[in-house]
C-alpha cells in the first residue's frame, strides 16, 4: 500500500469516533488502521473505479501508520436532526445511493479478504454495516457521500437496508421522527428508491432489523467492557428495547 505524504497541516479532531480516533489533516482524514485496512481500501478503489464516488478515496497510510482517506466535503447531520432529514426526498436519495454502492461492490474479489466485521450469508454484496445519518454527508439537503466504511463486510442487501431503515424511518428510540408518516410508510419509500428489482421485502427488512439490533447490542456491550466506557451499556439496552418493539409490531 502506498504511503501518504508527510503531514504539514495541523490536525483537527473530528466529532464522533466511537470506535476510532479520527482527525482531519488538510483534505484528508486519518484514523487508526488495522488488518482489514488493505481490504477496505481495495474495496473503495474498486467501487470508485466503477463510477460510484460517494465513498472516500483511499490514499494509503501516513508516517504514523494511520489510514488516509480523502475528505468528503459537506456536513454530517447532527442531533436534534433537521426537519428535512425526514423528508421523502432524503429517503429517496439514501435508497438510491445505497443501491449504487451495493451494485458497485458486486464482483469484488473476496479471496484473501480480511474484514473487521463478520460476514453474513448470503453474501449478495459488500455491506457498509453502518449506513446511518451520522455517516451521511450532505451539501445542503443533497446527499453527496457515505463515510466510515471500515466496518464493511460481505452480506445480504437487507443487512444494510435494515440498519438504514432503523435510523432513517423512525424506529430508533433516541432519534424520534415526526408523526407525518408511519415508519412502515417511510420504509416503503426507502425500498422503492433502492429498486424493486433488488430490494428485499418489508418483512425481510424488519426481520433482519431485529437480528441486527440484537447483534449490535451484544457488540456494544463488549465494546463498553473493552474500552471502559460503561455509558455505552445504555445504548445496548436501547437497541434491545427497539428490537422488541419491532418484533412485536411484526407479530
Amino acid at each position: 500500500m502506498e504511503r501518504a505524504g508527510p503531514q504539514d497541516v495541523a490536525e483537527q479532531t473530528l466529532d464522533g469516533g466511537n470506535v476510532n480516533a479520527v482527525v482531519r489533516v488538510g483534505d484528508t482524514v486519518r484514523r487508526s488502521a488495522g488488518p482489514w485496512t488493505p481490504t477496505v481500501h481495495a474495496l473503495l478503489a474498486w467501487v470508485r473505479a466503477r463510477g460510484v464516488t460517494c465513498l472516500p478515496a483511499p490514499l494509503g497510510r501516513d508516517d504514523e501508520g494511520r489510514e488516509v482517506l480523502g475528505w468528503v466535503p459537506g456536513d454530517v447531520v447532527g442531533w436534534p436532526a433537521p426537519a428535512w432529514l425526514w423528508d421523502a426526498r432524503t429517503r429517496a436519495q439514501a435508497g438510491a445511493t445505497l443501491r449504487a454502492v451495493h451494485d458497485a461492490t458486486v464482483g469484488f474479489d473476496l479471496a484473501g479478504a480480511v474484514w473487521r466485521s463478520p460476514a453474513h450469508a448470503p453474501a449478495e454484496v459488500v455491506c457498509l454495516n453502518d449506513v446511518a445519518p451520522y455517516n451521511m454527508v450532505f451539501d445542503g439537503t443533497e446527499l453527496v457521500g457515505l463515510i466510515d466504511v471500515d466496518m464493511a463486510s460481505p452480506g445480504p442487501r437487507a443487512w444494510d437496508l435494515a440498519y438504514l431503515a432503523y435510523r432513517l424511518c423512525g424506529w430508533c428510540e433516541d432519534t424520534p421522527a415526526p408523526d407525518d408518516a408511519a415508519p412502515a410508510e417511510r420504509l416503503a419509500d426507502l425500498l422503492a428508491a433502492y429498486g424493486a428489482d433488488a430490494a428485499p421485502t418489508v418483512d425481510d427488512v424488519l426481520g433482519t432489523m431485529v437480528v441486527r439490533l440484537h447483534d449490535l447490542a451484544d457488540w456494544t456491550d463488549a465494546h463498553a467492557r473493552t474500552t471502559g466506557r460503561p455509558q455505552l451499556l445504555e445504548h445496548a439496552a436501547m437497541y434491545r428495547r427497539d428490537a422488541e418493539r419491532v418484533a412485536a409490531g411484526r407479530a
